[in-house]
Parts: C-alpha cells; sequence; structure tokens
C-alpha cells in the first residue's frame, strides 16, 4: 500500500512539474549494475577507501562467515570490518586483485589461515585451492604461505582492516595480504 502511493505521489509530482520519470533497470547483469566504468561490482565504495588507504606494507585480512571479524578488526590499523554480504572468498580475491599490489619484495606476501593440528579439513582444503589460483593468477610469482590458526588471529589483528565474506561458510576461508606497490607501468612493482 504505501508503496503504491509513494509510486502515485511520485506520479503526480512528476505531472504537476512536468519532470519525466525514470526507472533504474536494477535487474540488468551484475556488471552493468556499477556505479563506476571499469570496476567489478563487488569494489563496495568502503572497500575501495580500505583497498586504497592502506599503504605499502599493509596487511588485510580477508576472511569467511565464521571468523570473529567485529572483534578482530577493533584492533586493527583503521579499525574497519568491512562486509560482502553472499560473497564467497574466492570472489571477492577475484574483485580485490583487480586492483591490489601484491607485496613481491617480501617473503610471505600471501597466508592462509591453517589447522593447529592436522591437515585442513576437506572444504577448507577445497577454499584454499581455488583462492591459491586467483591469487597466482592475478600475481604471478606470489608464495602462499599456511599460518597456524591462532597465529593467524594475532596478525590479523595487526592489519590495516578485515574484510569478512559472508558468503563464505568453508573452514579455514581465511587469507592475509601484504599490499604492494604499483609501479609508473601501473602493474605490480616487483624487483
Amino acid at each position: 500500500m504505501a508503496a503504491k502511493l509513494l509510486h502515485n505521489s511520485r506520479s503526480a509530482w512528476c505531472k504537476l512539474t512536468g519532470v519525466a520519470a525514470f526507472k533504474r533497470n536494477f535487474s540488468a547483469s551484475p556488471t552493468a549494475r556499477g556505479l563506476l566504468k571499469g570496476l567489478h561490482p563487488h569494489l563496495t565504495a568502503d572497500l575501495l577507501w580500505v583497498l586504497r588507504a592502506a599503504g605499502h606494507g599493509d596487511t588485510i585480512a580477508i576472511v569467511d562467515a565464521n571468523f570473529p571479524a567485529y572483534e578482530v578488526s577493533t584492533c586493527t590499523t583503521s579499525k574497519k570490518r568491512i562486509e560482502l554480504v553472499g560473497i564467497d572468498l574466492p570472489t571477492a580475491l577475484e574483485a580485490i586483485l583487480e586492483v591490489y599490489p601484491m607485496d613481491y619484495f617480501i617473503d610471505e606476501p600471501a597466508r592462509h589461515m591453517a589447522p593447529t593440528v592436522g591437515p585442513l579439513p576437506p572444504l577448507g582444503q577445497e577454499c584454499i585451492d581455488m583462492s591459491a589460483k586467483i591469487i597466482t593468477a592475478a600475481a604471478p610469482g606470489i608464495q602462499i604461505t599456511p599460518l597456524e590458526r591462532f597465529e593467524y588471529y594475532d596478525k590479523a589483528r595487526e592489519a590495516f582492516a578485515v574484510i569478512q565474506c559472508i558468503g563464505e561458510r568453508r573452514p579455514y576461508g581465511n587469507f592475509l595480504l601484504t599490499k604492494g606497490v604499483v609501479g609508473p607501468d601501473g602493474n605490480d612493482l616487483m624487483p
């Protein structure tokens, strides 16, 4: 009822003022829904701010839905926690790595959470394997190393910000990525 009243009042206002009514097509494809050209549609304004504000050598934590992101983010440099609703870790990494330069000057620029004892559970291994393929495609030659669970929590608290993928339900779907430098050619600066 309220929506119909709003629509009717908007139509009446348009007729009264002579302003043409318009409708946005929000059912268009995800890439057509972006408000900026050339940016992945999952790169929200808050996420872009975090990725841009982080400096060379800063680390961002990209975490799964079960990660204690709120508590950990209160300890980070920016105190920011960005939620990516309905997005899994590989999808988030794909979007982020379109604009985020990786640090080729350190030994471990990409680290993932690993169990304290034993191997990753099958779904966790699946998530890490998919994510590793995306990272190595975007940043060839980057080393991806495991980091014990509690050590990961400590390092995440030292990060610049936490990006939580609410759509990622697989265990151990957590990465730390260290920001590099964009070179004069617009690509990741390498030694």
